[in-house]
Parts: C-alpha cells; structure tokens; sequence
C-alpha cells in the first residue's frame, strides 16, 4: 500500500510523553506486520541539538549514521529496534538553512521568499520524504512543543495543507493532551484539553484522536463529554495513565485500543494480532526482580535525568537481564574528592564514568576512576569516562603527574589524549565531531571479546579527542590492555585491565544502541559483574 502518515501534536503543557505515545503506536503497528517509522519536527531554530548544552536539552542522541538528534529518537530506536537516521530529525533551524540556501542560489527565481508556501512546502516535503521510499508502510511524525506556542505554527499549517492534499484515509491526526485531577475539588478537568483542541481546530487541523494524559481513570462521562466538545468520534477518547515504565505504555494503548482506531482511520479494515510476547516476557523480568545492586553514575549533568537517557535506559535492560532491579546513584564529579570518596562511593557495587565535555568535574572523575582501580569495584568508563581512565592510569600507574586531555590542559607534557587529527582545522562546533557508528576489532582473549562474543563489532560515536597512540606500548607494558581498535585508523576504542574483576572503558557510546529485546552486552556484562561484587 502507499504509505499513510500519523501526526502527534501537543497542548496543555510541554513534556507530557508525545515520543512515548509515539513510540508506543508504532511499536503496536510493528507488532502487527506493519512496516513502520517515526520522526521527529523540533520547532527550535538550532541545526540540530550537538551544540545545546544538556541542561537545555537532555541527551543528545546519535544515529547509526552520525546525526545528532533529538532524545526521543532514541525511544524510537528502542522501542521499535530499528535505527533511526538524518532523516527521522527535522528543526525549524534545518528547514529554514534549506530555504535560504535555495534562495541564494536563486531557486525561487526573484519571487519572495515567505513562510507560506516556501517554508511550509519545505516542511511538507520533508514530512512525505520517508514515505516516498517505499521502505514504509506508516510513518508517524510527532511535532515537538504545544499548539500554540509561536514555533509550532507552521508545522500544524504543513499538517492542515497535508489533510487537504493527502487522501482522506492517508491522514491520521493524534492530539496529547492533559487532563488534571484538582484534589481539592476530586475531580477531573476537561477544560484544558476543550481549550486545547479548539486552538488546534482555529489553526484549521482537527484531531482525529485525543490521548489524555491522566493519574486517574476517565470514565465513560468524562470521555463522552470531550468527545462531544473536541469533535472526534465516539470512542476516540484515549486515556493514558501514568505507568510504572514507560515500557508498559504500548500494553496499555493496546488495551485502549489505540492503534485499531489509527488503522480504521487510515482504512485500514483487517489486520493482523499484535505479538508483544517478547514485551511481555522484559515487562515481566523488569517488574520480578530476584535482587537489587547499587549503581553510581559519576557525572557532571546529573541534576538532569534526560542528559544522561540512554544510560539510564540501559541500566533498566541489564537489569531486567540479569534478573535484577538496577539502583542508580547519581554522583556528581564536581564534588567528589579523595576526602569523601571512600564515604560516597564506597556502599557501591559498581562505577560508571559518564561521558561529557569540558573541564567542570573532570578531576572528581579521574578520583572515582583510581577508587574502581584500587579497589576492585566494577568499572564502566564510557567516552570521556574512558579517556579519564587513560588519564588516571598515566598519572598513577606511570607516573606522569601532569598527564592530561589537551582538550582542557593543551600545555600538558604528557598529552595521553590528544585532539584526533582530522580535527585539528576545524573551527565549526556543529556536526564537525567524530560521529556515527565505526568499526571496532576486538583482541580475542580479553574481556571485551568475551562480552561481545565476536572479533568485529560496530558502536557509535561523539568526540573530537582520543588516546595518543605514543604512549599505548609503555602503558601495556605497565598492565593496560587495548582490547578493541578500529581496523582502519588504529583508533584505541575499548581498554581494559586483564587483573581487576571487571575494568573496562569504551570510546564509544554503547548506550545507544541498547533496547530491551537486546540489550547492549557491555552493561549486561558489566551489571553481572556488579551483582558478583556485591555477593562477594
């Protein structure tokens, strides 16, 4: 069939879970033959979130062939287990740089350029442009922000145009909103989401779907009631309790029905049983945990949950893995130091360095790292975590007291990280990295071949500084392992120390790949690890 296009707009208030609801519809498709994606319109006006500090943004997440995008893609890649691509993240900033470019180049041959048709058209033409592929038979777009906020207006302007020129069955429209429960009065208001659609509705869209965010049930009332003022058809008033993972949320849009209604609204008469039985068999050992094992994330963003996503989530697959309830513990690295380090780290069964950039913390890390080394806790150092350990290792084990990144410290006379070489003339922030997925060859006989259970692998990457291959053999020499290389550049990717129980940092980003059908080998190895300490 030609494909159908799913549009998830937002009100009432920003964060109420679109990329989940998103990622929950398409995994139900998905479990029901169809051939699906998602993607994802940010209405903010940067190219894209490389160079926006986590605290704004949360994670930036990155694609198989290196974007850097927005977090929910990584729900989508998660949830459905296939990747995502440049293609599946859209902001204003791109639309409008495509725009521009065209008109110096003098593609509208003098006309004037304006936001209805140049900048909408752009933006219809990059909403078809998965579905034109014909690798799909659905694609979902989920428009960042809420209706009504000033960026969004001309995305919902590209959906109402879409409704127009699309085939009636071609279209389906889901609008998220909330609907709070005041306890003083015990009850629920519908008000907020009636406001809500009647200001998608002025802008010319009508929702075909309404999923409520709620904690309470809504009754048949409630539901009848926003049915007959929002406009949608009877029965097309979904509800969205908060769950216990976000994992759950497919399950219980099953049950509500959603994805039978966005079929039926596609035309869509006949189709096959979702099986969610690999699901439901993660759901099962996420909720029936046989032990809990402590887990402290060394970090310098760890006020904000989202900057630090993908781990997070991968903590929950490994988890659920070894059968085990993963407690995280956030530390952060700007205030650990050898005076509270025994006292803060000292109740945990396993260590792991984040990733980040620049100076803030960078000390605290290096701290953790030589606390994990000495005394045998589990280690996991991911990107920069990885290069603190080299770090670590050179100032403590060989000797280098001012042994540094030159990324902070460019004077150091030992720069055991150092700026790649391909990166020494640029001078652009965004999109200039090393990024995407590269080869990586594991040394047969170490614990990252053991982990991985193959001589080749292929990880993802975000960096711009590596190990300086002047001081890899004086380091082996002295008990350092280079377990994994890239083939082509000889790039030192994964190190390990063979005598401690478990120490071993990526320069890569495992996270990111890690789903809860599969989780990602390096966190199941390395909760495993934890849970022996512990026990031990």
């Amino acid at each position: 069939m030609d494909a159908k296009y799913v549009f998830v707009t937002g009100g009432v208030a920003s964060s109420l879970g679109k990329g989940i609801i998103a990622a929950s519809l398409a995994k139900l498709l998905q479990s029901r033959g169809y051939r699906v994606t998602i993607q994802k319109f940010d209405p903010y006006i940067n190219i894209d979130p490389g160079t926006l500090n986590p605290y704004e943004h949360g994670e930036c997440y990155v694609t198989e062939d290196g974007a850097e995008t927005d977090l929910d893609l990584g729900h989508y890649e998660r949830f459905l287990g296939v990747h995502t691509s440049q293609a599946n993240n859209v902001t204003t900033g791109r639309i409008y740089h495509t725009v521009i470019t065209k008109e110096r180049e003098g593609a509208y041959l003098g006309k004037t350029v304006q936001i209805v048709p140049h900048i909408t058209d752009e933006i219809k033409r990059r909403m078809l442009l998965l579905g034109k592929t014909g690798d799909y038979d659905i694609v979902i777009t989920e428009v960042g922000g809420t209706v009504g906020d000033m960026e969004s207006q001309p995305f919902v302007e590209a959906i109402r145009q879409l409704q127009w020129e699309l085939p009636e069955e071609a279209v389906c429209t889901i609008h998220l909103t909330l609907v709070p429960y005041l306890a003083a009065a015990g009850e629920l208001k519908t008000t907020p989401t009636q406001h809500s659609v009647q200001m998608l509705q002025h802008a010319g869209v009508s929702p075909d779907i309404i999923v409520c965010r709620s904690e309470k049930e809504l009754g048949a009332d409630i539901r009848n009631k926003m049915a007959r003022f929002c406009n949608v058809k009877p029965g097309c008033v979904i509800q969205s309790i908060d769950a216990p993972s976000i994992y759950q949320v497919p399950l219980n849009m099953l049950e509500e029905g959603l994805d039978q209604k966005v079929l039926q609204c596609l035309g869509v008469g006949i189709y096959p049983e979702a099986n969610l039985a690999k699901l439901k068999d993660f759901l099962c050992r996420l909720y029936n945990p046989q032990s809990v094992v402590d887990v402290a994330v060394v970090g310098k963003y760890v006020e904000l949950q989202d900057a630090y996503k993908s781990i997070l989530e991968s903590f929950v697959h490994a988890g659920a893995a070894n059968h085990c309830k993963v407690k995280v513990h956030y530390v952060h690295s700007e205030h650990l130091d050898k005076g509270n380090v025994e006292e803060v780290l000292g109740p945990m069964a396993g260590i792991l360095v984040a990733p980040g950039f620049g100076e803030r913390g960078l000390e605290g890390k290096v701290v953790a790292i030589e606390y994990a080394r000495t005394h045998g806790v589990p280690f996991f150092g991911i990107c920069l975590g990885m290069q603190m350990a080299v770090v670590e290792f050179a100032r403590n084990v060989l000797g280098y007291a001012d042994a540094a990144s030159t990324e902070v410290h460019p004077d150091t006379t030992h720069p055991v990280i150092d700026l790649m070489e391909d990166q020494k003339n640029t001078t652009a922030k965004g999109g200039t990295m090393r990024l995407g997925a590269y080869d990586c060859t594991l040394l047969p006989g170490t614990l990252a071949h053991s982990i991985y259970g193959q001589d080749l692998i292929r990880e993802r990457h975000r960096h711009r500084y590596e190990f300086n291959s002047e001081y890899l053999a004086e380091m082996e020499a002295a008990g350092l392992k280079a377990s994994g290389r890239n083939p082509q550049t000889g790039l030192v990717e994964v190190i390990e120390l063979p005598e401690h129980p478990f120490f071993l940092a990526t320069q890569f980003h495992p996270e990111y790949k890690s789903t809860p059908e599969r989780p990602q080998p390096i966190f199941v190895a390395f909760v495993a690890a934890a849970l022996k300490y512990k026990k031990a």
